[in-house]
């Protein structure tokens, strides 16, 4: 009998679609910020220039949890699936962009050992906007309830968030997404293409 989270795994992996092409030391590249800071739209950016698998957590999340609840209980298993796939993935060769807030570093921390064991290149990257900027977006994105739009965050969590987060301890590049992303796209793909 499959035990919960290898259940949950079965079902995300179920969910992806067509994987890239395997590589050796394929990168894990952790994309972190807070809800409105453009972490999606930087990485179908990303994604336009490199050949990988974007796992972003807010779909990942309604596979698992069609009617959300962003409890505790639910984040733990969310992640906990994730940390799994992700790892299996690498060891396959499976280049990966994890889109997920990422806030704390001790939930960070599972994705660096991930890589590590499986050989990986981790590339990490904080992506960041002005608050104002954020604010507009996350505002917008509660007006129009489109679709496109995953993340169920608005201001009022982003406010929560902001106060919780710590930063990247590891060396890392930020990205601001009210300004031009592409010097930052290009130090990724060159440093997973090394």
């Amino acid at each position: 009998m499959l035990r919960a989270v290898d259940e949950d795994v079965e079902r995300l992996k179920r969910s992806i679609g067509m994987l890239p092409q395997p590589q050796v030391n394929p990168p894990l590249i952790v994309v972190s910020g807070l809800p409105g800071a453009g972490k999606s739209f930087f990485c179908r950016k990303l994604a336009e220039r490199l050949p990988c698998l974007v796992l972003a957590s807010d779909t990942l999340r309604k596979v698992l949890f069609p009617s959300a609840q962003y409890s505790e209980a639910e984040n733990r298993r969310l992640f906990s699936a994730c940390h799994v796939l992700i790892e299996e993935l690498l060891r396959n060769g499976i280049p990966i962009v994890f889109d997920a807030t990422n806030l704390l570093e001790r939930h960070r921390e599972f994705l660096y050992r991930a890589a590590d064991r499986a050989g990986a290149k981790l590339i990490l990257v904080w992506v960041e906007a002005p608050t104002e900027v954020v604010r507009q977006r996350l505002l917008a994105r509660e007006k129009a309830a489109a679709p496109e739009y995953d993340s169920e965050a608005g201001w009022e969590v982003y406010q929560r968030m902001k106060i919780r987060y710590q930063r990247i301890c590891r060396n890392h590049l930020v990205v601001d997404t009210s300004r031009d992303i592409s010097p930052v796209i290009d130090k990724i793909v060159r440093a997973a293409q090394r």
